[in-house]
């Protein structure tokens, strides 16, 4: 039988502990609308941060698009239930799910071409993939067309709350696929570049998608969406329970991709890129991979996001915002997966709950004033984060113990 460790028991008894702790304060009235509002909203930004310091803190790439993919997420989550909810139509579900299905394919088979062909640089290798892309993209919006209404029919059949509750998370899950693939595609040339090039690179990436969406009306086609005026009737689907869940899983999963040999070459990268590759690490296939999967998760927590106020806003992802995660990964500490959950909540408490209830009324604009105070001042007492190099068992490698058969053969020897 499989023997569970005692740091991921106390793990998981702790986990569904606070789970129901939280629970029954919502449920009981507790914990108001607004504060309920303010954990929602920091268990999504947990998730957000998690992706970015696999990114920053684990692989060393300075980014700052987190905050697009997070947006591209959360619009496309909304749009997939939007249409169900208020036009009871599976199209954009079809349309999204073949999309990204259609896509992959598209990866697959381009990047078999690549490695048959090694002689292209690397914006030959972009634009291949580019449009390759959009053609199989555009082949799966053909396709979709005739097979929306027998899968319309399909979730007709099903209770109300159950299509609902089906449509939801495959759109959170179809949110992340494709901002995951969009990081595929864009970090192709751009994680070429050094640290501070890619950051300006993905920081410029975020002002792209916030364009786009304050034009995503005329520009885009996506009538529903509003552009700039903000898009309005999204079912309010998102609760504690799948905040906490899909937390829960990106967290395991931070942990056993850093425990396993592909995290150890992560981190390599960031330790030294030159001795990285002096030992035959493929130095940008692991900066793609951190990227690509950091950015799947910003998707995941836009996705959630889109379903907690039922709003959406453009304005939510400008540039100054993307700035958000980045602090919350230095607060808590880079490299620290203990410390980015912790002070993701900290952060939606005290910005958005504490220091709006405490200002005097309007003054609630004064918090962004207080708590970059309180970050700079962290940053001299405690330049490593709060918990810089400090994790939870369950989050810390253990070095399993050596077979009895080993530590029997020295004293086997021994005693000949």
């Amino acid at each position: 039988m499989m023997k569970i460790q005692k740091t991921s028991l106390f793990f998981i008894l702790g986990a569904i502990v606070f789970y129901l702790i939280v629970q029954y304060l919502m449920s009981s009235g507790l914990l108001t609308t607004f504060f309920t509002t303010i954990i929602l909203i920091g268990g999504v930004m947990a998730i957000v941060s998690l992706g970015l310091n696999l990114i920053y803190g684990f692989n060393g790439q300075f980014s700052l698009g987190q905050w697009g993919f997070y947006a591209i997420g959360a619009y496309t989550a909304a749009d997939i239930t939007f249409r169900w909810y208020q036009m009871h139509t599976a199209q954009a579900l079809v349309v999204a799910l073949l999309a990204v299905v259609f896509a992959g394919i598209a990866f697959f088979i381009v990047g078999k071409v690549v490695k048959a062909i090694k002689d292209f640089d690397v914006l030959s290798i972009f634009a291949l993939y580019l449009v390759v892309t959009v053609f199989f993209v555009y082949l799966a919006v053909m396709l979709g067309q005739p097979l929306t209404q027998p899968v319309t029919a399909f979730f007709m059949q099903m209770p109300p709350q159950v299509s609902m509750q089906v449509i939801y998370i495959l759109a959170v899950l179809i949110a992340g696929v494709l901002a995951a693939e969009i990081s595929f595609i864009f970090g192709l040339p751009v994680l070429t570049l050094g640290s501070d090039y890619f950051g300006i690179a993905t920081l410029g990436f975020t002002i792209i998608v916030k364009v786009l969406l304050d034009n995503s009306d005329t520009l885009l086609g996506f009538a529903e969406m509003k552009g700039a005026r903000g898009m309005v009737g999204i079912p309010k689907i998102t609760t504690w329970f799948w905040v906490f869940l899909f937390l829960l899983i990106v967290v395991g999963v931070v942990r056993n991709l850093l425990h396993s040999s592909y995290g150890r070459a992560i981190i390599s990268v960031r330790e030294d890129e030159i001795a990285a590759k002096a030992m035959g690490i493929d130095v940008g296939q692991y900066k793609n991979l951190a990227f690509v999967l950091g950015s799947f998760f910003a998707g995941l927590a836009g996705g959630l996001y889109a379903h907690i106020n039922g709003f959406l806003h453009p304005d939510t992802f400008n540039f100054i915002k993307s700035f958000d995660p980045m602090i919350i990964i230095v607060f808590g500490g880079l490299g620290s997966v203990t410390g980015t959950v912790v002070a993701s909540f900290g952060w939606a408490l005290v910005l958005e709950g504490f220091l709006r209830l405490i200002l005097p009324q309007g003054f609630e604009t004064w918090r962004f004033v207080v708590y970059p105070l309180l970050l700079l001042v962290m940053m001299l007492l405690k330049p490593n984060g709060l918990f810089g190099g400090v994790e939870m068992p369950f989050l810390k490698q253990t070095v399993p113990p050596l077979p009895e058969s080993l530590l029997e053969e020295p004293k086997k020897e021994v005693s000949q």
